[in-house]
């Protein structure tokens, strides 16, 4: 998707509203417009990068500093329990708009959202086989 299809850079340039929470030289928060819950919310970069693993430290650093006061204001404002702070890439982890975000969902205890966790254990000696791949692929 190029910058000029992508919705979210529409979105940072004015050319399609939001529902806008913050706003500063680097970033955007607005509301979601399909929210999982009240008060979900999009924390999103203004230069377009694709995912986590195409970002640079600089822009990840300029959405840090911003995500942990947006986070408690939405759990604040919703009046939550809880929050998730999610970050989908690619495709197969549900992201939807190739433009890196990240999504604050509050939270309530016995709401439903994400009520189950898929976890297993590992059998024996396959950790060890992935730790391997893993360490294989690390770029430094």
């Amino acid at each position: 998707m190029s910058v000029q299809e992508c919705i979210f850079c529409k979105i940072i340039a004015g050319q399609i509203p939001c529902t806008k929470i913050y706003e500063n030289e680097h970033v955007l928060a607005f509301l979601d417009i399909g929210p999982i819950s009240e008060g979900h919310t999009l924390l999103v970069h203004k230069r377009h990068t694709d995912s986590v693993a195409e970002t640079t430290p600089e822009i990840l650093c300029q959405i840090a500093e911003v995500l942990p006061a947006l986070a408690k204001a939405v759990k604040n404002a919703m009046d939550a329990d809880g929050y998730n702070v999610l970050c989908n890439n690619g495709a197969a982890a549900g992201q939807v708009v190739n433009h890196l975000h990240f999504h604050i969902i509050p939270r309530n205890n016995d709401d439903g959202i994400f009520n189950r966790w898929p976890s297993f254990e590992y059998p024996q000696g396959r950790a060890d086989e992935i730790l391997q791949k893993i360490v294989q692929n690390l770029e430094n």
